[in-house]
């Protein structure tokens, strides 16, 4: 898992610049799909009208409020999406199984430290090979970032983890809320802090997104 996490997150960085961040953002987030038919198949959870009907609207509004036609690089190669779709689905299925399977409540806490220091060691062999190439290049504000980027990373699988362990919280609800709440959470930090604005397109994407999350969050009532 640790391997994976820093493969996917360089792959990302990768996307971000070759394809565009919309590209990247759309790869990540879409690949909310594959821990939901995990869990269809698998662990026989519910799918109802209504929640299947709520994860639809989720899928189609990641695509409305993310992808802009002006920030998609023309000719680039679709090859890292791809890899980001396939293992940011493959992170969240691996989560959901090896807590279902190994990881004790107790033990969330060791489970997600181990992930990241094994991530800790093969970054660190990957800078040592870099300086002895002489590709390495130290600037102290990527240090802060990174321990910063980290930190919050840290916890937001931790609290993932703590969620999905929950036997009243079925993974596809918990995965498919977890997508659409950071995207909406984007959004709106994005209008505030950094003035962006919206089309129609990222508008009805929003909108399809509240109304996702009110239908997969109620799912379980009816």
């Amino acid at each position: 898992m640790g391997f994976i996490f820093i493969g996917i997150f360089n792959a990302m960085a990768i996307t971000a610049q070759r394809n565009g961040l919309s590209v990247a953002a759309v790869s990540s987030k879409m690949s909310v799909v594959i821990p939901v038919l995990f869990g269809f198949i698998l662990y026989n959870e519910s799918i109802g009208w209504i929640k299947g009907l709520g994860i639809i609207l989720a899928l189609i509004s990641i695509y409305l409020v993310t992808v802009n036609p002006d920030k998609i690089i023309k000719g680039s190669s679709f090859v890292f999406p791809l890899i980001v779709f396939l293992g940011s689905g493959f992170i969240d299925t691996s989560l959901k199984y090896l807590q279902t399977t190994f990881v004790q409540k107790n033990d969330i806490a060791l489970f997600s430290s181990c992930i990241f220091a094994t991530a800790f060691v093969i970054g660190i062999l990957i800078t040592i090979t870099q300086l002895i190439k002489g590709t390495f290049k130290f600037e102290l504000r990527n240090l802060i970032g990174g321990i910063i980027l980290g930190v919050v990373n840290y916890f937001s699988i931790y609290f993932l983890i703590k969620a999905i362990s929950y036997k009243d919280f079925e993974s596809s609800t918990i995965f498919t809320l977890n997508n659409i709440a950071i995207l909406l959470t984007t959004t709106v930090l994005g209008i505030i802090l950094l003035k962006e604005k919206l089309n129609i397109k990222n508008k009805i994407g929003v909108l399809l997104a509240s109304i996702g999350i009110i239908l997969v969050s109620i799912a379980g009532q009816f």
